[in-house]
C-alpha cells in the first residue's frame, strides 16, 4: 500500500515563501511520479506541479511556474514543494498524489489527507 503524508501548510502573506512537504511510503512509491494538486473552496481540484520517478522531469501549471519549484529525494521518498511570491490566490489545500505523467500533468492514484495553505494580509 502507498501513503503519502504532507506537511508545512500554514498562512502566509502575499509575497511571502513556504515550503511544502510530501513523505511516501510503500514497496511501490519509488516507482512512481509524484507531485502537488489543491482545492480552493468551491474550486475543483487543480494539479500544480509534478516530478517523475527519476526526478529528470519537471511539470507546473502555468498559474505557479516562474513561482513555485519542486524537488525529490528518492532516498527518502519525499518531495518538496518552495513556493515563492506567493498571491491570495494560491489559498488551498495542497494534496500530494502519486501515479503517472500523462502529457503534461499527473495523474493520481494515491493521495495524501492534505495541507492547508492560506495566504493573507
Amino acid at each position: 500500500q502507498v501513503t503519502a503524508v504532507e506537511s508545512g501548510g500554514g498562512l502566509a502573506r502575499p509575497g511571502d515563501s513556504l515550503r511544502l512537504s510530501c513523505v511516501a511510503s510503500g514497496r511501490l512509491a519509488s516507482t512512481l511520479s509524484m507531485g502537488w494538486f489543491r482545492q480552493a473552496p468551491g474550486n475543483e481540484r487543480e494539479f500544480v506541479a509534478a516530478i517523475d520517478s527519476s526526478a529528470s522531469k519537471t511539470f507546473y501549471a502555468d498559474s505557479v511556474k516562474d513561482r513555485f519549484s519542486i524537488f525529490r529525494d528518492n532516498a527518502k521518498n519525499t518531495i518538496d514543494l518552495q513556493m515563492n511570491s506567493l498571491k491570495p490566490e494560491d489559498t488551498a489545500v495542497y494534496y500530494c498524489a502519486l501515479g503517472f505523467i500523462s502529457g503534461t500533468i499527473l495523474r493520481g492514484i494515491h493521495w495524501g489527507q492534505g495541507t492547508q495553505v492560506t495566504v493573507s494580509l
